[in-house]
């Protein structure tokens, strides 16, 4: 079972060492994939791996207090997915992978665009997956509240899922913490997303250098109306591929997870 160390982490702090669990499959351009917020194991990219493993390198690391990689005591901090931008730097450092495709699913989409804007030499293309813009998410915040406070109200296939990837003990933490730090950052939204103040990258979302491709599913629940418009705007030569029938995880979809898997072949010939 491969592991990085890491003397440090910003997004485990106080935890020293921190080992990091990743996955490695595959050769050729390496793609890293970059977990949502509930980590791997309910999202897994197991078919592009299957499909592609010939062309690409995916690398797939755990995010310290997910899967077997480090676990530390406490809340998730505010500026988490800053923090885990830097963290996966300090991974991929670790890894000699000096350049990479960032694929980023959900939370990993905000991560891998912060890697973009802070350190654009590591991102040969950014694909970002189930993306989010706001901070503040009106339509989720029902699903936030009760997730947080009832983790185990989730359906029992997905517990299964969850506890494989986090451990029988570890797995509620997991939704509690995501869901509650959810829940402040909509906190300090006092102007509704329209505020440039109201987004997660203050206003910076433009600034990305990379070629950038968006792949989100047209019935995403996570995603707030005009959101992705707004999206746009920042970024206007930007590709955007909606998937018509997916929902927060396309690329594990089975009505559409093979739509996904042509977006990633082209994107990996065009690059």
């Amino acid at each position: 079972m491969p592991f990085v160390k890491l003397k440090n982490s910003p997004h485990a702090a106080g935890v020293r060492p921190v080992p990091i669990h990743y996955r490695e499959v595959g050769s050729g351009r390496p793609v890293v994939f970059l977990h949502g917020g509930w980590g791997y194991g309910v999202y897994p990219i197991d078919r592009q791996m299957v499909a592609l493993a010939g062309r690409v390198r995916f690398v797939v690391p755990d995010r310290s207090g997910y899967g077997r990689s480090a676990r530390f005591l406490g809340p998730m901090l505010i500026d988490f997915h800053r923090r885990a931008a830097e963290e996966t730097l300090l991974v991929l450092d670790a890894l000699g992978v000096e350049r990479a495709i960032l694929w980023g699913h959900s939370d990993g989409a905000v991560i891998a665009a912060m890697i973009g804007l802070s350190a654009p030499q590591r991102c040969e293309r950014l694909l970002l997956e189930a993306f989010h813009l706001y901070r503040d998410k009106p339509g989720s915040r029902s699903f936030f509240e009760r997730f947080a406070n009832h983790p185990e109200e989730v359906n029992e296939k997905t517990q299964a899922l969850l506890a494989s990837d986090h451990g029988a003990r570890q797995w509620k933490k997991v939704i509690r913490r995501n869901c509650r730090v959810w829940l402040k950052l909509a906190a300090l939204s006092a102007h509704g997303g329209e505020d440039l103040g109201a987004d997660l990258y203050d206003g910076r979302l433009g600034e990305l250098k990379m070629p950038v491709t968006f792949m989100h599913g047209r019935h995403d629940p996570r995603t707030e109306p005009g959101e992705m418009k707004r999206v746009q705007r920042f970024l206007p030569d930007a590709e955007m591929r909606f998937v018509e029938d997916g929902r927060h995880s396309p690329h594990s979809e089975k009505a559409c997870w093979r739509v996904c898997n042509g977006i990633l072949r082209e994107l990996i010939a065009r690059t």
